[in-house]
């Protein structure tokens, strides 16, 4: 099996797809003298199975087409697996691979297939469920929930949905309990992050690492109009710890309690409201297939 590779492929993700992917997959792995394995998802969920069936079929690596909830799916398929993970980005935001340095062109990504380091990537468990990139509390995950109702995708139909809602949206009390500190505070956002950003380079945690064992945990308060300017250019920046209105903590452990329930999003996929959440984080538990050469932390 050692010359096998299985691709799990959402064709729904991002913008589109276009049947000539098949063919560059076989045809990059053909040069290598791989054996390409391609299957296709067609309901939420599957993606995780067949990435299950994948591991129990003696496959050495899994790549994962699509965006970050895709990417979700196939790690809660391999997570604490000895199968080697990787990504072809194919989503809206695509924040986990562009925090890991891989390219978003279909071309350039299938370099990775016979060009690669591979690190002992951290993960985080949000109420026991999987998270690889980040998920949040508050006004992000209300957009996610619009977002995923959305017929339309890509960040215009986003941009567009933050600036309806913006207004409207109101702060919230939250209790935290961030190791063993206990704070009070009334955010808009609350991120945990194990990646840099949400997706098209908006860092709301510039130094976030996938592999430093730590909760990247962002407080988000309100911004007032005048100053939402300046707060998009710091977020796209990588400055987000300079603004006034940003809290960045780290942590092993995070629990959070709220007097009513909160919607929340797990790598961009909305998630039933809840009234508390413990975040803990998993060292090293994916095997995750980067470029040789990141060029930058991970």
């Amino acid at each position: 099996m050692e010359n096998k590779v299985c691709f799990i492929i959402n064709r729904f993700s991002g913008t589109g797809f276009r049947t000539s992917v098949e063919g560059s997959i076989i045809k990059h792995c053909a040069a290598l003298n791989l054996e390409a394995t391609i299957t296709y998802t067609n309901h939420r969920g599957h993606a995780t199975e067949l990435a299950k069936d994948a591991a129990r079929a003696g496959y050495p690596r899994v790549f994962a087409m699509g965006g970050d909830g895709t990417v979700n799916e196939v790690a809660q398929g391999l997570v604490n697996t000895s199968v080697w993970m990787g990504i072809l980005p194919k989503g809206s935001g695509n924040g986990l691979a562009r925090h890991l340095g891989i390219p978003v062109t279909l071309e350039a990504a299938l370099k990775l297939i016979g060009q690669y380091q591979v690190i002992n990537m951290d993960t985080l468990r949000v109420n026991n469920l999987l998270s690889v990139n980040i998920s949040g509390i508050g006004f992000d995950a209300h957009i996610a929930a619009q977002f995923n109702q959305h017929g339309k995708r890509g960040l215009f139909t986003y941009s567009k949905l933050v600036l309806q809602e913006f207004l409207s949206y109101k702060e919230f009390d939250a209790t935290l309990h961030v190791d063993h500190t206990m704070y009070s505070r009334t955010p808009f956002v609350i991120a945990f992050a194990n990646s840099s950003q949400f997706g098209n380079n908006a860092r709301v945690a510039p130094f976030a690492s996938v592999c430093d064992e730590l909760i990247d945990l962002c407080i988000l308060r309100k911004v007032p109009i005048a100053q939402a300017a300046g707060f998009a250019q710091k977020l796209f920046s990588g400055q987000m710890h300079r603004s006034q209105y940003v809290e960045i903590m780290q942590a092993r452990k995070v629990s959070i309690a709220f007097s009513s329930p909160m919607p929340y999003h797990i790598d961009g996929e909305s998630m039933p409201p809840t009234d508390s959440f413990e975040v803990t984080v998993q060292p090293g538990s994916l095997k995750m297939i980067v470029p040789d050469s990141p060029g930058k932390h991970l």
